[in-house]
């Protein structure tokens, strides 16, 4: 089961070492389409576009890790979606040559929620917690 992040659960982000670290069997710098922003909470969100946004693609052995980042992403799949913080979507990630490596879930939020959260664009698509 494959997992595109792009801010807290990345390596070395501190969700990764809570719901990631040593669950995974293979970890790749990739990127999918979408603006980034980065919120007043002190995390990213995304929202779909042409634009690029750099994350790493996780893959596990199972979706056994997914209840557990669903929850920290405030995402229930039988809620209303306005209910939810994020919500998920397969996407297709690429490599750095631009090259579709694999489908994989990620998180959306809504531009409504980003402007509540008064996130803020980031136009290197990137996001750093330091």
């Amino acid at each position: 089961m494959n997992v595109f992040v792009y801010g807290t659960l990345k390596p070395q982000e501190v969700n990764y070492y809570l719901y990631c670290a040593l669950k995974t069997i293979k970890e790749q710098k990739c990127w999918t389409h979408g603006d980034i922003y980065s919120l007043s909470l002190g995390y990213p969100a995304m929202i779909k576009s042409e634009n690029k946004v750099k994350g790493y693609l996780l893959t596990f052995p199972d979706s056994s890790p997914l209840e557990k980042i669903d929850q920290l992403e405030g995402y229930q799949e039988n809620r209303e979606p306005h209910l939810n913080d994020y919500q998920r979507e397969k996407v297709t990630v690429y490599d750095h040559n631009n090259n579709p490596i694999d489908q994989a879930w990620t998180y959306f939020m809504s531009q409504d929620k980003i402007n509540f959260y008064k996130g803020i664009l980031i136009p290197s698509g990137e996001w750093k917690s330091h």
